[in-house]
């Protein structure tokens, strides 16, 4: 597969990388909507809908920065090739509808960068890895649920003494309205971080082959692509992993939803400046631990936080060992 690609697989192996885009959407959907689902703001049905629709134009407002990393800053794009690619993607889709089927809150991002370091390992060695981009991203890891719980937990109590003079009727009947803003925000955070990594894949093939001439960067008709994949999978649902993040870890009001979306939306804006490919299921559960923690730190349900950061965890050595894998079993083809 060293050898340029027909253009009947390279247009299937495109169609694997919106299908990995379409499970991302589906997989981090919980993102999106668990909170306004679990405060009972809006109905499933209706806040799947209001997320895919900010998904789709967060392209309007980011530029392309963690494209850029996912294409050119976790391997070396000069041993890329199709089979690299394909095994790449098998080990993150694989990792996803594992971690689906059991409603585990784990990372769609990280999950794929670990692909792509597994294939890139099997290939060459550890020559293929780019170590300032998987530095980054490895300590995105940590940092996100932070920030997301820092800014969560700041939130919550400059809210708390701002109303404080306000009847809990009115603050819940403000916040209902409010969190249709931080869900927009949140759904364009989502969107604008997370489409852009499997951007990144499909530019980093098309390079490779030659598609995209001496320099890389995002075809538009990329960028349409994998938002309009993202949407699709979001308008789907993940509802196994809506109810761990929306009621599981901690029970939220209007207000705290509020708090917990425009949290961990500030962190996602922060990161796709920064071209920093982070974990949008990482930084929401941050910020709902933040709010949880806000009330008293009993509200929380530690122990079941504490099997999502070990899925966290084991998330990107699990998909590298899948793409792996999967290289060796194509060489042998």
């Amino acid at each position: 597969m060293e050898a340029t690609l027909a253009l009947p697989l390279l247009v299937a192996l495109i169609g694997v990388a919106l299908f990995f885009d379409f499970l991302n959407g589906l997989h981090d959907a919980a993102n999106s909507i668990a909170t306004i689902v679990s405060t009972r703001v809006l109905r499933p049905q209706y806040a799947v809908a209001w997320a895919a629709f900010f998904n789709f134009i967060a392209f309007l407002f980011f530029g392309l920065h963690v494209a850029e990393t996912i294409g050119k800053g976790i391997i070396d794009p000069g041993i890329v090739t199709p089979q690299v690619i394909f095994a790449a993607l098998m080990g993150a889709i694989i990792w996803n509808i594992v971690t689906w089927v059991f409603g585990i809150p784990s990372s769609s991002s990280h999950a794929l960068v670990g692909g792509l370091i597994g294939a890139g390992v099997a290939k060459t060695g550890g020559s293929a890895i780019v170590f300032s981009g998987v530095l980054k991203t490895v300590l995105a890891i940590f940092m996100s649920p932070m920030i997301g719980f820092l800014l969560a937990l700041v939130l919550v109590l400059v809210v708390s003494w701002i109303f404080v003079r306000q009847t809990p009727f009115a603050v819940d009947r403000t916040f209902r309205v409010m969190q249709f803003l931080s869900a927009s925000l949140y759904s364009l955070g989502h969107g604008g971080n997370d489409a852009q990594k499997t951007m990144g894949i499909i530019a980093v093939l098309l390079f490779s082959q030659g598609y995209l001439g001496d320099t890389f960067h995002v075809p538009f008709w990329v960028v349409i692509s994998c938002q309009a994949a993202m949407a699709v999978g979001t308008l789907f649902g993940g509802w196994r992993i809506v109810h761990t993040m929306g009621s599981k870890i901690t029970r939220l009001n209007p207000m705290q939803g509020f708090c917990a979306e425009t949290g961990g939306a500030l962190t996602l804006f922060g990161a796709t400046w920064l071209g920093i490919p982070v974990s949008t299921t990482h930084t929401i559960t941050g910020a709902i631990i933040g709010v949880g923690a806000a009330r008293r730190v009993s509200a929380v349900r530690w122990g079941l936080a504490s099997n999502i950061l070990i899925a966290w965890i084991v998330t990107l050595p699990s998909a590298a060992a899948i793409s792996a894998a999967f290289y060796l079993l194509t060489s042998v083809f």
